[in-house]
Formats: structure tokens, sequence, C-alpha cells
């Protein structure tokens, strides 16, 4: 839908991996708080934060910066340089985490309740 628009400067791009980043930290906590079926890297967050009783926001923080420390060591050991790996990588990984955990805080409650409300028969 977007593929014509190509940022030329870097304001521009740092912006769009912002907004992507809310976007899909938006997405991902609604999936989360409506218990479907997740993709594999946030099913394996979910089971983790389910096990070691840790909120899913946190947990995957640190799972994505994981993912890019290893991502960087990988590409050193392969490539001798580091290829793929930017500031807006290490940005999305940080902060993705910490978006689903506030949208996980505002909108877990009143999405239950609207759940809830409406799977109960009338009266």
């Amino acid at each position: 839908m977007v593929s014509f628009f190509i940022p030329a400067n870097y304001p521009a791009k740092l912006i769009l991996v912002i907004v992507g980043t809310i976007v899909l930290g938006f997405g991902i906590s609604l999936a989360v708080i409506a218990n479907v079926i997740l993709n594999s890297g946030e099913a394996f967050v979910k089971a983790l934060s389910d096990t070691i009783h840790k909120e899913f926001g946190n947990v995957k923080v640190v799972f994505d910066i994981t993912c890019v420390i290893v991502a960087v060591l990988l590409s050193f050991l392969f490539f001798h340089a580091l290829k793929g790996t930017r500031e807006g990588t290490i940005l999305a990984a940080v902060c993705t985490g910490f978006v689903v955990k506030f949208f996980n805080q505002l909108l877990q409650k009143p999405i239950e309740s609207y759940l809830n409300r409406s799977v109960q028969p009338n009266s």
C-alpha cells in the first residue's frame, strides 16, 4: 500500500521506523490480549513470559535485544563486517516491547470487559 513512498532523508526514515514500531506494538498487543495464534517469535515470548511469570512487554524487550545481538555477532562471523543491522533495528528492538506494554496496560481491561459482556447470554 505504501511501496511508492520511499523516504529520501534520514528524519523521514526515522519517523517511519517509529510509526512502524508503534503500529507493530499495537498489533502485537491486540493479539496477545485476544489470546489468538501468534507468529513463532511472539508465541515464544508469550510462552516464556507465562512460564517465568514476567510481563510480556518486558520479556519481549529482552528477546528482541538478544536477537539483535545474535544478528550482529553472526554478521561479523560470516561477513567480517556489520551488515543489515543499523540504528533503526536497534531502536525497534528496544522500543517494541515497551509499546506493547503500554498498549496492554491501556487496552487489556476495556477489551476483556467488552469481550466478557458480549459472550454472556442475555437475561
